[in-house]
């Protein structure tokens, strides 16, 4: 497997990983005392405010990453680039998507817009290597 790969389980993961903080708070709490509804799990996360709230729209966010850096992975690899240049840009997608999510948790809104360009720009250039 190489690094690319890796780095396509790990943002693949980061979804799962926002969803799990936006939860957290519920966890163990009873339903009826506001705690996570396993029963109605969307309409509980609409309700949720502050960081939880920034979370869960770090993991829709993160869905919607993933189809153009795995695209953008796959078609440099099938178009024989420099493995370099592809594990380059797929860890630095990697860990600008990491940076997004935690600016997004910070409430830093001008960096994590900035994250974001980066993610986007290296799922980008993954089509022109």
């Amino acid at each position: 497997m190489t690094i690319a790969e890796i780095c396509i389980l790990i943002a693949c993961l980061l979804p799962i990983v926002c969803a799990g903080i936006a939860k957290w708070k519920g966890f163990g709490v009873p339903r009826r005392e506001g705690g996570f509804d396993n029963h109605n799990p969307r309409l509980w996360l609409a309700r949720l405010e502050g960081w939880q709230a920034r979370a869960n729209a770090a993991q829709h966010n993160s869905f919607e990453a993933l189809p153009l850096f795995i695209a953008g992975v796959l078609i440099a690899q099938a178009h024989g680039a420099a493995a370099f240049t592809i594990d380059t840009l797929a860890v630095v997608f990697v860990l600008a998507r990491v940076a997004y999510i935690a600016t997004y948790l910070a409430d830093r809104a001008n960096l994590r817009s900035l994250s974001w360009v980066v993610a986007l720009g290296c799922a980008i250039a993954l089509f022109f290597v």
